[in-house]
């Protein structure tokens, strides 16, 4: 192409080759440099008067530095005469901060939006609302189609299942264009479980709140209690008029008598268990007649069919425990929450001992101050901005002494699986998710897809020792080391660079790009 430049920042300088080699010209030459003070120095060794000008600059892991870089390289193609200035950015610095996360925080992508117009750029990439010229918000989407035609074996079995309710949006869009199931995962904090404070029992015995087994059994007890609570009101309902104990007097605790109320010639037995029975009779002034055809109780013989719950879309729906994000067994114990609690404050000071919280506040010491303490869940499942609740989502998952209860909305048995999201960055929720499809689903292959691979930390290694995921796809847009692609055994990269190679050919020309959002491109 004439009359054309494309510049490359020094974050992806592999990408910016390959879109050169799809458009068989050369990058322009450029002077990228730091002084010992850290400050960037950037110098156009060509001539760009009254030509189209393309900088390519994506995120990495040093962001600042590249958004920098950026904004000179922007403002020295301006100062030089170009006729237009495209800023490519393959991930969008500050992506994850498009919103406000809280009362007193910053919307920094809008923030970097203003930067890059002040800088001159007249077109630029996401996000459109904060820029006033033209925005081209390319997505990776047919090209992660068009690898899952080609490359799962069975894929029109498959089903699209989202980690979190903020990606349903993406992942049905997938869903809707292999023309697949899809399925939703949700993850909540489990409320019921308190830690191991102690209390008293109604027996008498030192028991833990929180405790399962405790709660089973305590359960299975109380069940005991209701069923010999009932068959001994009904014996009494039918044996009240002719064997009741001679003279016996209901009474209170101080010898004062208890009045009872009379209800249909009864004593002592509740109104609604006279109710029930067909053959109690009433006054004739108490109420008036009810005709045959409205019965009060529609009873039903041993003989007769009884109508059973069979919702097909019940079993969809499966449960499990997570701790540390990690599944666990229904009988795995719950972590501790808090070793104080009101009913331990309360014991003798000889049976427990001295305290290591008598020189702190006893508010702070306190059930509800440490429960504040901990993350809250708002954010966790998804607040509608699945990139801004990233990180909150991470670190709550894997906080060691919460537990949260995960859901699969979805039938993935004996089924492929494609969990989608935009991005992988910290590792828990995918590992949480894959082995929810695989443990609790029974799904038989899982593939971890996501347009750009952070892979922060050592997010890519722990997800390689994840047995439930198979393979783990990206695209480039992301620059990934040289060392980790080569380790890895599940890593799949693929290359957008014929896809940002097209944009830049029609936004030369003057074409029109609606045809790359289109699943027939490839």
């Amino acid at each position: 192409m004439r009359r054309v430049k494309i510049f490359s920042g020094s974050s992806h300088p592999v990408l910016v080759q390959a879109i050169c080699d799809r458009l068989s010209i050369i990058p322009a030459k450029c002077d990228l440099k730091k002084f010992s003070n850290g400050e960037t120095s950037v110098s156009i060794e060509t001539s760009i008067r009254d030509q189209d000008v393309f900088i390519v600059q994506s995120g990495c892991n040093k962001i600042n530095d590249a958004v920098m870089e950026l904004l000179i390289m922007i403002s020295a193609c301006k100062g030089s005469s170009a006729k237009s200035i495209t800023a490519v950015m393959p991930y969008f610095p500050y992506s994850r901060q498009s919103k406000k996360k809280s009362h007193r925080g910053a919307i920094t992508a809008r923030l970097f939006a203003n930067l890059l117009s002040v800088a001159g750029v007249q077109h630029a990439p996401p996000t459109q609302g904060f820029f006033g010229h033209p925005v081209d918000n390319l997505q990776a989407e047919p090209t992660i189609a068009a690898w899952i035609r080609n490359n799962v074996p069975g894929w029109k079995e498959a089903v699209v299942v989202s980690k979190n309710p903020g990606g349903s949006k993406r992942v049905t869009s997938l869903a809707d264009a292999l023309k697949l199931n899809f399925g939703i995962i949700t993850t909540d904090r489990r409320r019921e479980t308190m830690g191991n404070s102690i209390f008293l029992d109604a027996n008498g015995h030192f028991a833990k709140l929180g405790d399962s087994t405790y709660d089973v059994n305590h359960r299975q007890a109380m069940e005991e209690d209701a069923e010999q609570q009932l068959e001994s009101a009904v014996n009494n309902n039918e044996n009240s008029g002719s064997q009741r104990l001679a003279g016996h007097t209901n009474s209170s605790s101080f010898g004062l008598p208890i009045p009872q109320r009379q209800t249909n010639g009864h004593h002592g037995v509740s109104p609604l268990m006279n109710s029930r029975r067909i053959d109690s009779e009433s006054p004739p002034s108490s109420r008036t007649p009810i005709p045959r055809s409205a019965p009060l109780v529609n009873s039903v013989s041993a003989g007769d069919p009884v109508d059973e719950y069979t919702d097909e879309r019940a079993r969809d729906v499966i449960t499990g425990r997570l701790i540390q994000g990690h599944l666990v067994d229904d009988d795995h114990p719950s972590p501790v929450f808090s070793t104080m609690s009101g009913s331990i404050s309360a014991l003798p000071a000889d049976t427990l001992g001295p305290s290591q919280f008598d020189d702190q506040d006893p508010m702070a010491s306190s059930l509800m101050s440490t429960l504040s303490r901990i993350p809250s869940n708002q954010a966790f499942s998804g607040n509608g901005d699945g990139i801004g609740a990233l990180d909150d989502e991470e670190e709550a998952i894997n906080h060691p002494e919460m537990e949260h209860t995960i859901t699969l909305v979805g039938n993935v048995r004996g089924k492929t699986v494609f969990i989608m999201d935009d991005m992988i960055d910290h590792c828990g929720t995918w590992i949480a998710a894959a082995e929810t499809v695989v443990k609790r689903g029974g799904a038989k292959k899982v593939y971890c897809i996501a347009t750009h691979g952070l892979f922060g930390y050592d997010s890519l290694e722990q997800m390689e020792d994840c047995e439930s995921i198979d393979f783990i796809v990206v695209t480039n847009t992301y620059p990934i080391s040289s060392e980790r692609i080569r380790t890895s055994r599940k890593l799949v990269i693929l290359s957008i660079s014929n896809l940002l190679a097209e944009a830049i050919r029609r936004n030369h020309h003057g074409e029109s790009i609606s045809q790359l959002y289109l699943h027939s491109f490839d």
